[in-house]
């Protein structure tokens, strides 16, 4: 078993340098100014990204703004190097972690266009938008959005089984829109494919009811009516059933799955980053004995309450 350092420099034994600067390194990177600091150059990356959009406006500051540009892209590589030192004699182990591979990413694509000028233009503009992905660097320097998007990610594979619900759903009632309201109400289910769209914007809840009044009243209503109408027909009863049904169990019912499915997989999330936690704490060799130190305290308390009272009547 590897002994850390700390617990090698209490037995006699002298780190070494290595090791000595990658325990200096990692406290950096842990400290809680450094992660507030980076968080901070981010949001001053989207700033200048923001500013840099405004070419007219900001003519007079832009020599600036690239200073504070490159300024920001420094303290990015900076962030990069100290965490990759901070991995000791393992460096690689930087890249297991995805959050890592993609800032990494970003900061080699924001370097290119710094020492490759020579590029063609159309790739050089599009290195150039990679500054606009720092943005998105918020989510890994954020523990609660890092947690959001990998609830995300973990239920794509359920979302599938609920998104083919769902176009099962559309398909049936899309086909059934054709048939019942082709004719009065071509505009919206003149063929399948228009008749799917139209039940988009109906789960949407957008405009969906003056859909349902013309075909319930007919295409030629004074009020509900639409224009080129050729062949009024009134759907009283299925129109009811028809449109309610549908936001019912499309809107109500089937996208509701996916805040189910979201929220449980961030429950997962949640469970696996305590357990990565806890063995991370392991590895670096940091003692897992509070609730174990905890308990035996109180139950030290509960001893010696007891054994007051037993002198207390001994004394009696």
């Amino acid at each position: 078993m590897e002994i850390p350092a700390k617990v090698g420099s209490l037995r006699g034994e002298k780190p070494s340098l290595l090791a000595m600067n990658a325990e200096f390194f990692k406290s950096i990177a842990d400290a809680k100014w450094f992660q507030q600091f980076v968080i901070g150059t981010i949001l001053l990356a989207g700033i200048v990204v923001g500013l840099e959009t405004y070419h007219a406006e900001m003519q007079a500051w832009m020599p600036l703004l690239n200073i504070v540009d490159y300024l920001i892209l420094l303290v990015f590589t900076l962030e990069a190097a100290i965490k990759i030192i901070a991995m000791g004699n393992r460096p690689g182990n930087y890249f297991k972690d995805p959050w890592n591979i993609f800032d990494f990413v970003i900061v080699i694509a924001c370097w290119l266009p710094v020492f490759l000028p020579q590029m063609d233009t159309t790739f050089v503009a599009v290195f150039r938008l990679a500054r606009i992905l720092r943005v998105l660097r918020l989510v890994s320097a954020l523990p609660q959005l890092r947690m959001l998007v990998d609830a995300l990610l973990k239920s794509i594979p359920s979302m599938g089984y609920v998104g083919i619900l769902l176009f099962i759903l559309f398909y049936i009632y899309g086909a059934m829109g054709v048939f019942l309201f082709g004719g009065n109400d071509p505009v919206h289910f003149g063929n399948l494919h228009i008749s799917l769209l139209t039940l988009f914007q109906i789960v949407t809840l957008e405009g969906w009811a003056d859909i349902m009044y013309v075909n319930i009243f007919g295409c030629d209503h004074p009020q509900w009516g639409t224009e080129n109408c050729n062949a009024p027909e009134a759907h009283m009863i299925g129109g009811v059933l028809y449109f309610i049904s549908f936001v019912l169990v499309g809107t109500m019912i089937v996208l509701n799955l996916f805040i189910g499915v979201i929220m449980n997989s961030m429950d997962e999330v949640r469970s696996e980053q305590a357990a990565e936690e806890r063995s991370k704490r392991k590895e670096d060799g940091i003692d897992l004995l509070e609730d174990d130190i905890a308990e035996i305290h109180s139950q030290l308390s509960g001893i010696k309450d007891k054994l007051d009272a037993i002198a207390l009547r001994v004394r009696k």
